[in-house]
């Protein structure tokens, strides 16, 4: 069986590398439930460093409106070219844009 692929970043997501469940619609803001995309963890950082839970449920709520984000898109053709199990720190708290 092959490797998911992370829908952010078109890149397999190896068994061994960190990965998690992204709520599209985010679950504070009803979204518990509802559903949810398997991205690299390094992807899924980059998301919420990136857009707050009222923006990721009001404009975000699709794989496609998050490729389209100017700073997301800048990230994936940065990351895209890593190796799928690539990992590096990301900062946990929300970036300024």
């Amino acid at each position: 069986m092959s490797d998911p692929i992370c829908p952010l970043c078109d890149r397999p997501i190896p068994g061994d590398v960190k990965q998690s469940l992204h709520h599209l619609i985010p679950k504070l803001k009803g979204g518990k439930g509802g559903p949810t995309v398997l991205l690299h963890h390094i992807c899924h950082r980059e998301i919420h460093a990136t857009l707050s839970e009222a923006e990721l449920a009001r404009d975000y709520a699709t794989v496609t409106a998050l490729r389209a984000h100017p700073r997301l898109a800048k990230f994936i053709a940065w990351v895209a070219k890593r190796p799928p199990g690539f990992h590096s720190k990301v900062p946990g708290k929300r970036r300024k844009t």
